[in-house]
């Protein structure tokens, strides 16, 4: 079977699991060649179908998600690695890189937080955006931690940027002009796709009986660290823009909301009212 082939017969395979089975099956097959997917797609012809291509399908099948097989995700302008016990980046968090770069202008923020880094998801977007900001990122987890410097040396970001154990702001001093966040946001009740449950961190999604308890827990505390004239940027689920921003406005700051690419309620930007 020639790869144009063996790529039809793959997506067929992983419809039954995947919204993407055609990118699916194109990005396990560019893995298996040690390709980019670009040079695949390019000239599908000069390849061959590797023998381990067939092994890739199947735990795709059995709910892995790509990005850990492949051990990476894109995001923004920037390559992570990832891996089990890291949240994978999503393309929905880039909303809050792009809402902050239209806040800063042609400005640009100095010291930047990132509260729940993961894999240093949006701080290594941040310091990838702004040259000459530095930026501390802070994680429960040693795993996604691991993965956070990891990346950082990749990216040659490590001098510019440092990661720490930590329960959201709890104990930071000082102040930044850009808190991103990525907070868990499920309602502990809600069932998620297989790829999902099955694989990724439970602490990193499910936050409570309503999917809100770390931004009561988070909020309060953002008057304290947010310089004056910074931005608060954070992620929410998208029937959760009324009562996260209450939480906000009582705290005392003034609330916008940007919408995802599919126009969906998806980054609250607070600034000092």
């Amino acid at each position: 079977m020639d790869v144009a082939s063996a790529l039809r017969d793959a997506a067929r395979r992983l419809a039954a699991v995947s919204d993407t089975p055609r990118l699916d099956a194109e990005l396990l097959m560019a893995y298996a060649l040690g390709v980019e997917r670009q040079a695949l797609l390019l000239d599908p012809a000069r390849f061959a179908v590797p023998e381990g291509f067939a092994g890739l399908i199947d735990r795709r099948l059995r709910h892995e998600p790509v990005a850990y097989i492949v051990g990476y995700r894109d995001f923004w302008t920037i390559r992570l690695q990832v891996g089990a016990g890291a949240l994978i980046p999503r393309p929905d968090s880039e909303t809050l890189i792009e809402a902050a770069a239209r806040h800063f202008g042609d400005g640009a923020p100095s010291h930047v937080l990132d509260l729940g880094t993961g894999p240093g998801t949006l701080l290594l977007a941040a310091l990838a955006e702004w040259p000459r900001a530095t930026g501390l990122g802070i994680d429960a987890s040693d795993a996604a931690l691991a993965y956070a410097r990891a990346n950082a040396d990749a990216l040659g970001l490590a001098d510019r940027s440092e990661f720490r154990s930590g329960d959201w702001s709890a104990g930071l001093d000082g102040q930044f002009d850009l808190i991103l966040c990525n907070p868990p946001y499920i309602a502990d009740s809600e069932e998620l796709m297989p790829d999902v449950a099955g694989h990724e961190p439970a602490g990193a999604l499910f936050a409570g009986a309503d999917g809100l308890d770390d931004y009561r827990r988070i909020i309060p505390d953002l008057p304290r660290i947010l310089a004056p004239g910074g931005l608060a940027a954070l992620e929410i689920g998208h029937r959760q823009h009324i009562l996260v921003r209450e939480l906000a406005e009582t705290a005392g700051f003034k609330v916008a909301c940007r919408q995802d690419l599919g126009g969906r309620d998806r980054a609250l930007l607070l600034t000092r009212a």
